[in-house]
C-alpha cells in the first residue's frame, strides 16, 4: 500500500466544443462525469474539484482559479493550494473522463510512488490528463501565480520524471465534443 493521497479534480474549463455546457454534470451511463470522477479517486484522504459546486454525495472541496479559465496548470495549483494538509503524492485529472477507475488510480500510484509521479497515456503514446504528481517536486518547478494563468501543461511537467502507464480499455479516452458524448 502507499501514502494517503490527494485528488484533484479539474472541472472548470470551457467546453468551448461541447458548446459551453459544464462538463461535470454531463451524463454517461446514467451518472455525471463528476461522479465518475469521484467514484475513481475513493481512496484519496481529501478531494479538491476545481470548478462550480454542485451537489455530491462524498464531502469535497469546490474552488475555482483566479482569473477564471486559467487552463489546467492554474487549476492544478489552485487545487493543491487549496488542500487542507499537503500530501507527498496527489492525483489529478480531467472531469471529462469517466473511464478512468479505482484500478487506473492504483496503478498510476504504485508507479509514481518514489519518484516525480506518474502519467497515464493513451495508445497512441499520447499522455492524458491523469496523473500522480509528488507535491515536493512540483513546488520545485510551479511558476509564479502571475505566470499559472494559460501555462502550457508540458512546460511544468517537463523538468519532471514521470513514469508513463499505459491505459487499458478506454482509460485514456475523454470527452470533449457532443461525437464522444454519444459514442461514450
Amino acid at each position: 500500500m502507499w501514502e494517503p493521497w490527494a485528488a484533484i479534480i479539474l472541472a472548470g474549463g470551457r467546453s468551448s466544443r461541447l458548446d459551453g455546457v459544464d462538463k461535470a454534470g454531463v451524463e454517461v451511463g446514467g451518472r455525471t462525469m463528476l461522479e465518475w470522477a469521484l467514484d475513481g479517486v475513493i481512496d484519496a484522504r481529501e478531494v479538491v474539484v476545481v470548478g462550480d459546486p454542485v451537489p455530491t454525495e462524498r464531502p469535497v472541496t469546490f474552488v475555482r482559479e483566479s482569473p477564471r479559465f486559467g487552463g489546467p496548470v492554474a487549476g492544478l495549483l489552485t487545487g493543491i493550494d487549496s488542500l487542507l494538509t499537503v500530501p507527498r503524492l496527489v492525483g489529478v485529472i480531467a472531469v471529462d473522463m469517466p473511464y478512468v477507475h479505482h484500478g487506473t488510480w492504483r496503478r498510476l500510484l504504485a508507479a509514481g510512488d518514489g519518484g516525480d509521479g506518474s502519467l497515464l497515456v493513451g495508445p497512441d503514446g499520447r499522455w492524458q490528463l491523469a496523473m500522480t504528481l509528488d507535491t515536493t517536486r512540483l513546488t520545485e518547478v510551479r511558476p509564479s501565480y502571475e505566470e499559472q494563468h494559460d501555462f502550457p501543461l508540458r512546460r511544468l511537467l517537463e523538468p519532471l520524471t514521470l513514469v508513463p502507464v499505459a491505459s487499458e480499455g478506454r482509460e485514456h479516452e475523454d470527452i470533449d465534443t457532443w461525437t464522444d458524448l454519444s459514442q461514450a
